[in-house]
């Protein structure tokens, strides 16, 4: 049986969370199914009460996708309720290049991808540098306040 995989992330701003993610994985808002102008369209297509939408729901895109097909599609899902504990979950954004790397260029391209995503909106939480051990990685939040780590 072949299986495909979706995460979903529940938030306030869908369209916010899609343009920081894409950004963040390298992945792009996905298109709406063949055939349909927007996803709302597709979804008045499918039989979704109109009632069931809220206003702006499926003009833009709410899911991201990963151009190569290899990682999971990433739908943001609007809720109503603020985050309001720790994730138990969270993505780490491999950028170092692993532990073959020389520790100086793994704090680079860290440094180099954290200050791209700050510019996207995420907020640092803490630099993790121990250098006694060879580790070095960055606690950001996104927009919505969601942990990653860029390691």
């Amino acid at each position: 049986m072949e299986m495909t995989v979706q995460l979903t992330i529940d938030c306030s701003d869908p369209q916010r969370m899609v343009a920081f993610w894409a950004e963040a994985l390298g992945y792009v808002p996905e298109p709406p199914p063949e055939g349909h102008a927007t996803w709302r369209a597709y979804w008045a297509a499918m039989g979704v009460p109109e009632e069931e939408l809220p206003p702006g729901a499926g003009d833009v895109p709410e899911s991201i996708v990963d151009p190569a097909g290899r990682g999971p599609r990433v739908w943001f899902q609007q809720v109503p309720e603020p985050k309001s504990v720790k994730n138990r979950w969270h993505f780490d954004l491999m950028v170092g290049g692993g532990r073959d790397v020389p520790l100086d260029l793994r704090a680079q391209r860290v440094q180099a991808t954290v200050e791209r995503l700050v510019k996207a909106g995420a907020t640092v939480v803490r630099v993790k540098d121990e250098p006694d051990t060879g580790f070095y990685a960055t606690a950001m939040q996104d927009p919505e306040g969601n942990e990653f780590d860029v390691v």
